[in-house]
């Protein structure tokens, strides 16, 4: 297990209901994420998010569900530690605080919050089969695409080392 201040955390938001494909590339990004040594944070429930944590575990990873309701119970079987919130969907404001990077497959309007929350803090975004922003009918190109889950979380890793190196305030 790594050393819990030492290492990188990489949040993989995707929906709670993911169909077949979402899930699966999930679970392949949080392997290939644990196998480079990343924590994979996530809102701790169903669908993508039990996908990708039970890819880490997998991969030999540790994970983080930080969950909506006041209740350890409701995460996941793959978790290894629940937090529970009580904020709901404000949750997701502690999963992109938490992460260094966030992975975004596929998703519903939750991990569209999560993407938009990241980019505020200046935090990489790399996207999966998600969603695509423009603004004023011109593409925004704030998230970084990946074509493959260990596409993904190799570009996650670098970036968020990359993001750890630049002096505070940069």
């Amino acid at each position: 297990m790594p050393v819990a201040g030492g290492g990188l955390y990489v949040a993989v938001s995707g929906g709670g209901e993911a169909d077949d494909e979402a899930c699966r590339l999930a679970e392949q990004v949080g392997q290939e994420l644990a196998r480079r040594g990343a924590v994979v944070v996530t809102g701790g429930l169903g669908g993508a998010m039990a996908a990708a944590c039970r890819g880490a575990k997998d991969g030999g990873g540790t994970t983080i569900g930080i969950l909506p309701s006041d209740d350890r119970a409701e995460a996941n079987e793959w978790v290894d530690v629940a937090v529970p919130t009580g904020l709901g969907e404000g949750r997701n404001a502690l999963v992109v605080r938490a992460a260094d990077a966030v992975v975004a497959v596929a998703g519903e309007f939750g991990t569209l919050s999560e993407i938009a929350l990241a980019l505020r803090l200046g935090k990489p975004v790399i996207g999966l089969g998600t969603w695509e922003l423009v603004r004023g009918g011109r593409p925004v190109d704030a998230i970084v695409a990946a074509g493959t889950p260990a596409e993904a979380a190799e570009s996650a890793v670098a970036l968020a080392m990359e993001r750890r190196a630049r002096p505070t305030g940069s």
